[in-house]
């Protein structure tokens, strides 16, 4: 297994792994919403220091590219950036989908649907057969993730309010992020890292209206 350093910092939380030599490390804030540009630096520090490591040590970085929070999205994009231009290592694409699909509980249905909240009742949304993708992401409505829940078993790595409707297995972040980052940095999917926005920010969306 690769050394590696991976951030999330596309939620509310904020997650960063260390893997060295085949043992992980890891830092999670629960509560990160609106800090994580003061926040991500610390948490950097503290998992490598736990690990007794140097970003320099690290095979490749790795980012959660989205779905979530546009400005989350664009901190953990830049902070891996700019590690890998620093130490000229190769950048690793992980989306907020993988992290909850790579830590799915079995269950008796085989596809698993996994959600991010997009606020209004409504959520981002990837579907699973496995590890494949069988539904490509996708923003939808809380009436469409219940219409789909015949089908699919919903994962989450945070507290949903569609829970209210539909049972929602809650899904370590810390260890979704690992296997995810682990997995992908083994298949050699290395390139640019480019952020995944489902749906158009408010400010595009208003854009769009007025012209």
């Amino acid at each position: 297994m690769k050394n590696f350093l991976a951030i999330d910092t596309s939620c509310n939380y904020l997650t960063v792994v260390a893997v060295k030599d085949g043992q992980t490390f890891s830092t999670f804030l629960p509560d990160c919403a609106m800090k994580h540009s003061v926040s991500v630096m610390g948490a950097v520090d503290e998992t490598l220091q736990k690990a007794d490591m140097t970003l320099s040590d690290c095979d490749f970085f790795a980012a959660v590219v989205g779905a979530g929070s546009f400005t989350g999205i664009r901190i953990g994009i830049s902070v891996v950036k700019g590690f890998c231009l620093a130490f000229q290592k190769p950048s690793l694409s992980v989306t907020s989908f993988d992290v909850a699909a790579y830590n799915a509980i079995d269950t008796e249905k085989k596809k698993a649907l996994c959600l991010v909240d997009a606020m209004h009742d409504c959520y981002y949304a990837c579907g699973y057969d496995g590890k494949k993708v069988a539904l490509s992401p996708t923003y939808l409505s809380e009436e469409e993730v219940l219409a789909l829940s015949e089908e699919y078993a919903l994962f989450s790595c945070a507290q949903l309010p569609i829970e209210k409707k539909a049972k929602v297995a809650i899904v370590d972040p810390v260890v979704g992020l690992k296997n995810a980052a682990s997995a992908l940095g083994e298949k050699g999917a290395f390139g640019d890292l480019e952020a995944l926005y489902v749906r158009k920010s408010s400010a595009d969306l208003n854009r769009a209206g007025n012209e």
